[in-house]
């Protein structure tokens, strides 16, 4: 491995730690502020539309600089986002709308978000060989998930009692904010400026693209032309709706798992932040065992992401702590396990059919479009009143049907394209590139 990607991996687990202890700290700012429940999937909402709205031209912004400086900018405005998110009494913002401007400081995060995934997984192939990219996206992900526990442990760690008030006790911390949630807001915003400055070192990998477009309505309908490539692609259209599916159901799970340690297992918040850590342990495990699959076996793996959402079917079963801890971690090593090397293939295949920059914005639009209508099927089904062991049964229902229905999607192409396994591991890319732009 090259010492850039160890700087990757450094600015990718710093962002990655804030991310999550954000997401835990910005509900309980909410929740200070008095504000509804369904505030929390409001915020979801909001960094996933950043995601979507922003597709068409991330890929672009990404393939135009060197992605180290695209990733230093973005996590810039992630430290912008997370200090106007208390700035509400220093602005004057009436108290009936400081929820508001709490989930407006969330979606420009999502917007430092969204610029920053494509610089960041596009990096990744700039720097490894397709035989490489299934090991190195299982440290990417490994070391994702492992900061995703530590960021949901630190956010949980962060408004509790006894840490927050030995923040607000600091004589530099107790002059910038007055409450637990805003003190633990501003410590992520270090974490982020830490991510930034290590974003600053990655050498340039000197991989250049075409002059990218800047006419708006053309990169929409370029982009459209993307992802079409992709959904035509036999591989790239299987690991796309596996990926698109799998982040859904992550964002999903994330809310259900806090709303399903109050309710089902009498959680506070800071605690049942520490039930979606231990899914993350298990998903670090899994991604890191994925590691050993190569490439060419990428499409073994997808029995796997059927058994996890049998195993969410159990949820509503446990009570103990023992077995809540074993059955979140034997769920989220099963996620770890099939998404890695569906990522890898889902890169591999972007990369060569287009760019690092733009088949990386195609994928997240996608997954974040699906995170929105999951999401909002959530929220549907609380607005609804359903307790949440129903909602976790019609979930874990849900995914292990599309699984099964991707299985047969699956067999259906190789069947009719006994070639596709020699497109595994494919040298090149842009190969897609201008026959889209002739179109």
């Amino acid at each position: 491995m090259k010492r850039g990607f160890y700087l990757v991996m450094a600015a990718q687990a710093f962002s990655s730690l804030a991310d999550n202890a954000l997401f835990i700290a910005a509900i309980a700012l909410i929740q200070e502020l008095h504000g509804p429940d369904w505030l929390a999937p409001l915020m979801k909402w909001s960094f996933a539309l950043a995601y979507v709205v922003l597709a068409a031209f991330v890929g672009a912004l990404a393939d135009s600089f060197p992605k180290g400086r695209v990733m230093f900018s973005t996590n810039a405005l992630k430290v912008a986002g997370c200090l106007l998110m208390f700035s509400y009494a220093s602005v004057g913002v009436a108290p009936e709308y400081q929820t508001y401007l709490v989930c407006a400081a969330y979606a420009v995060v999502g917007i430092g978000a969204a610029a920053y995934s494509p610089a960041k997984y596009g990096i990744v192939t700039e720097m490894l060989p397709p035989t490489m990219l299934v090991k190195g996206n299982s440290w990417i992900e490994g070391l994702t998930v492992f900061s995703i526990i530590l960021g949901t442990v630190l956010g949980g760690l962060l408004i509790s009692t006894t840490v927050s008030t030995a923040l607000l006790n600091h004589s530099f911390i107790g002059k910038l904010v007055h409450t637990p949630a805003e003190a633990a807001i501003l410590v992520i915003a270090f974490v982020y400026l830490l991510a930034a400055l290590c974003n600053l070192l990655i050498p340039h990998t000197h991989v250049r693209y075409p002059p990218q477009q800047k006419n708006p309505v053309k990169l929409i309908r370029t982009f459209w032309g993307y992802v079409c490539v992709l959904w035509r692609d036999k591989l790239g259209q299987i690991s796309l709706a596996v990926t698109t599916l799998f982040w859904g159901a992550g964002a999903t799970l994330q809310l259900i798992v806090i709303e399903w340690g109050r309710s089902h297992l009498g959680y506070q918040l800071d605690k049942a932040s520490m039930l979606m850590g231990v899914a993350a342990l298990g998903t670090v495990v899994g991604s890191i065992l994925a590691g050993r699959i190569p490439l060419r076996r990428a499409l073994a793996v997808l029995p796997v992401g059927a058994a996890m959402g049998l195993v969410v079917l159990l949820m509503p079963l446990v009570y103990s702590p023992w077995s809540v801890y074993l059955l979140l971690l034997i769920t989220g090593g099963l996620a770890g396990f099939f998404v890695v090397p569906m990522n890898a293939l889902l890169q591999h295949r972007g990369h060569v059919l287009l760019s690092a920059g733009h088949s990386i914005a195609v994928q997240n639009f996608n997954e974040q479009l699906n995170i929105l209508l999951m999401v909002a099927m959530y929220t549907l089904l609380l607005w609804l009143q359903l307790p949440i062991n129903i909602i976790i049964v019609i979930f874990g229902t849900v995914v292990a049907v599309l699984m099964v229905v991707f299985m047969r999607w699956s067999k259906r192409n190789l069947a009719a394209n006994p070639d596709l396994h020699d497109q595994i591991g494919q040298e090149g890319h842009g190969h897609a590139l201008d026959s889209t732009k002739n179109h």
